[in-house]
């Protein structure tokens, strides 16, 4: 086969609406016009490549073989063509999205001198499709950090954080100026921490991003959390809590009056779980009123409102003016203070259904917290209905799950038989090399009943009321745990992790 050689041409694309043009560049397979005909342009060293390309194209083109400096001009041309198209529609769309993490990198490569500024349509392209590859991944919350000589993306996924991809420094930059910029926040302000919002619309589904900028030694960093609409808050019984602690959440979510408190670290689902339990008991003839510190879940049929500390909205505040609404049940984010604590308790006295959360290691924990910030003993024990205690452990991946032999001595300490088989965590493509896919929940239900109202009368403090409950047949959490590991669902690491020790 021999093709019409060129020698230090300029040619001008020639760009053909029914070619895929991206696949054909890649193909290292040109277009141009010479002397008014239509030609496919090759050069030498990726002839094989074009032409096998070619022939599976339905144009009978003539083929010309230019040298590489020819061939590259052209290109040029091509790629400039290529990046104007790509963001002339510039939208959210998932066809708009860069999909795959490598592909973005290789987007990043191509498009270096048009990431220019913050409004530039790479930029705009390049922080949507985070956004989609973190939706797409199931993430919670998205990093971005400078560091010395470059900048790093972090998914938490699944409570841990993973890694996600690394960026040039100047890259950093435009990004976190872009996210500033849909979240109104100042652009020019680097020296001060910033607190925004905004709210994107990714392939059809619209996402709230709550953003907290923080300048650190080597520029800022930016944790966004993206939060969830009212259709995706889960009902009870997808949380997966266990039979017993379902029906026993069930009954306290009937009474009319008192407190129910959910406890448990950072991140352990208690906002997921509190309005899990709003959207059990919301009916039309309710009025349901929340004070949250961050509004995590914007939900249609209770009234939520935004804790605002710099004009003096604190929770003890909007506590005090929500009892002025006639409400039938009050949510409170976070009981912090004595001051929050003891409204709340009053209120749970006078009438009103109360749920909050608490920030302790279990369950029997929250009597001493309470009585910690100031609360008296008969309040708690006239007004408490029960305490629910929560944690997420991480499930391990099905698909490469190993089975491991434990030591003899972990056995011994934890508590797990001996003769059972168990599991460990190795990483796969299909949990992203992490070895854990999607978390269960696990709790223990503390209820105050009368037998721990005389408990909490005669003084006994609340470690003495936990192994009284024990024995009267509560399961804590470190029970499930092992329950956990026996059934091959969690590792031994795993269980350490989120409590295992605890008791």
């Amino acid at each position: 086969m021999h093709f019409p050689r060129l020698e230090d041409v300029n040619l001008e694309p020639l760009w053909e609406e029914d070619i895929n043009h991206k696949i054909a560049i890649k193909h290292s397979l040109l277009f141009s016009e010479i002397d008014g005909e239509k030609t496919a342009i090759v050069e030498e060293k990726t002839l094989g490549d074009a032409l096998n390309y070619f022939s599976k194209l339905s144009f009978d083109y003539p083929v010309s073989i230019v040298d590489a400096e020819s061939f590259e001009r052209l290109r040029n041309k091509f790629l400039e063509i290529q990046t104007g198209s790509d963001f002339e529609e510039m939208s959210t769309t998932s066809e708009e999205l860069i999909e795959v993490e490598s592909d973005l990198l290789e987007f990043i490569r191509n498009s270096q001198d048009l990431l220019s500024s913050e409004e530039s349509a790479p930029i705009i392209k390049l922080v949507n499709s985070l956004f989609f590859q973190a939706l797409q991944k199931g993430a919670s919350d998205i990093h971005i950090e400078s560091g010395e000589k470059k900048g790093e993306v972090r998914l938490r996924m699944d409570g841990a954080l993973k890694k996600h991809l690394d960026l040039e420094k100047s890259i950093i930059a435009l990004v976190i100026n872009r996210i500033k910029v849909i979240s109104n926040l100042d652009i020019s302000e680097k020296r001060v921490p910033q607190d925004g919002r905004t709210q994107l619309s990714i392939s059809g589904k619209t996402i709230d991003v709550r953003v907290s900028v923080l300048p650190t030694y080597y520029g800022e960093r930016i944790v966004m959390r993206i939060l969830s609409q009212s259709e995706d808050i889960p009902t009870l019984e997808s949380l997966g809590f266990s039979e017993d602690i379902s029906n026993n959440l069930y009954k306290l979510l009937n009474h009319a009056h008192g407190m129910i408190l959910v406890t448990g670290p950072t991140g352990s689902g208690k906002s997921t779980t509190l309005h899990a339990c709003l959207q059990h008991i919301a009916t039309p003839d309710k009025n349901i009123i929340t004070v949250e510190d961050p509004v995590e879940y914007n939900a249609n049929n209770i009234s939520q409102i935004q804790v605002n500390t710099k004009v003096g909205l604190t929770f003890a505040a909007g506590l005090r003016s929500i009892l002025r609404q006639d409400p039938d049940i009050i949510m409170v984010g976070e009981i912090r203070d004595s001051e929050t604590a003891d409204i709340a308790l009053r209120s749970a006295l006078t009438g009103h259904l109360l749920l909050s959360t608490l920030h302790t290691n279990d369950a029997t924990s929250a009597l001493s917290r309470l009585m910690d910030m100031g609360i008296e003993n008969f309040l708690i024990s006239s007004t408490l209905l029960g305490v629910l205690a929560q944690r997420l452990a991480r499930k391990l991946c099905i698909h490469c799950k190993e089975e491991t032999r434990l030591a003899p001595a972990a056995m011994q300490e934890t508590g797990v038989p001996p003769d059972k088989r168990y599991y460990k965590a190795v990483g796969c493509k299909e949990c992203d090399f992490t070895g854990y896919k999607g978390r269960q929940v696990i709790g223990e239900l503390f209820l105050i009943d009368d037998t721990v109202k005389e408990m909490m009368k005669d003084g006994l403090n609340d470690f003495q009321i936990r192994e009284a409950m024990k024995k009267k047949g509560m399961k804590t959490i470190a029970d499930k745990l092992r329950e956990m590991m026996v059934e091959g669902i969690t590792s031994y690491e795993e269980a350490i992790r989120v409590g295992l020790m605890d008791g």
